[in-house]
């Protein structure tokens, strides 16, 4: 599900491995793209095989599968699976989008299964840009469900010569990470246009790691996947990759685009922006301390300057380090 650059990535490398592949895409443009060019255009170096099937026909392709891949925008989702009443049952679902319901705050696995009930649902996530991986670069990334025998057969499909899958029980921690570190690539953007160097980045990173424990584990995450592939492992590469469609349109930010400018000029789906608002009024509520969150939402909603930002950050209460 998904005819964006993971969705492609991932149903070439399935393929490569011998399965039969069918990519569903909403877009009815984008499938007479993808069928006619065989080409994802951020991906022009990936040759879609003529064996895999794309289609806009979400019921054909749901109803003769096994197995169906999420890779579609967080926000989309229920959408999505609302669109066909029948057809899930005993399929295994591998979610691989990053993000949370903004209404909800559920994470994808969970919006799937409040409209599919009972729905077995595998989270597949990490530091994966799919411009790297569908080149074939060596990359670690992890398949999560409390359910062994499920996130074992992911790890078994999806690892190869150059993709290596790890396991964890820990689906809400592996998801949290995924959606959470989005928030401080925007705020790493950010400090890249404002034209700071690798000392206000490093200070990100820590900081913004502190934040994505302290809320996860209020969520039942556990502290030792956020310092792992799903959580330290893809803020790291959020924060500092060209890849980084959050990190670019945070960068877009520092340097005085408006964010309706930004993403436009992103130009794909940044997931980072509905996360920001989603977590940030959840820690109001709950009176989480999320100091980066909050001066990324006020720059993204209330249009504060990010030089304001900075200063609000850097001139905060004097305090021990402490990730918790």
């Amino acid at each position: 599900m998904g005819g964006g650059t993971w969705g492609i990535t991932l149903a070439c490398l399935l393929f490569d491995t011998g399965n039969s592949v069918k990519i569903w895409e909403f877009s009815k443009d984008k499938v007479d793209l993808l069928k006619r060019e065989r080409k994802e255009p951020h991906l022009p170096w990936l040759f879609i095989p003529s064996g895999i099937e794309i289609t806009d026909n979400l019921e054909f392709s749901i109803w003769s599968c096994d197995l169906i891949v999420v890779a579609i925008p967080s926000w989309t989702i229920r959408e999505a699976f609302l669109r066909l009443k029948e057809g899930w049952e005993d399929k295994l679902i591998i979610s691989c989008s990053k993000g949370l319901e903004e209404q909800t705050f559920l994470t994808p696995s969970q919006v799937i299964r409040d409209v599919i009930k009972d729905a077995r649902v595998v989270a597949l996530s990490g530091p994966s840009h799919a411009e790297e991986v569908s080149k074939k670069i060596p990359t670690a990334i992890i398949s999560a469900t409390p359910i062994e025998n499920d996130r074992i057969f992911v790890q078994n499909l999806f690892s190869n010569q150059y993709l290596r899958v790890y396991t964890n029980p820990d689906i809400i921690g592996v998801e949290l990470g995924g959606a959470l570190k989005n928030i401080i690539a925007i705020a790493s953007g950010i400090s890249d246009g404002l034209g700071f160097g690798d000392n206000t980045k490093a200070g990100l990173f820590c900081r913004g790691m502190a934040e994505m424990v302290r809320f996860g584990i209020s969520f039942g995450g556990n502290k030792e996947t956020f310092f792992g592939l799903s959580g330290m492992g893809d803020l790291m590469v959020t924060c500092i990759s060209r890849h980084s469609r959050n990190r670019r349109f945070g960068e877009l930010l520092g340097k005085g685009e408006s964010p309706e400018s930004a993403e436009k000029k992103v130009n794909m789906a940044v997931e980072g922006i509905r996360t920001t608002k989603a977590v940030y009024e959840k820690s109001k509520i709950l009176n989480i301390d999320m100091p980066i969150t909050d001066e990324v939402y006020k720059i993204i909603f209330e249009k504060k300057k990010a030089s304001e930002a900075v200063l609000s950050l850097l001139k905060r209460e004097l305090k021990e380090e402490v990730i918790r």
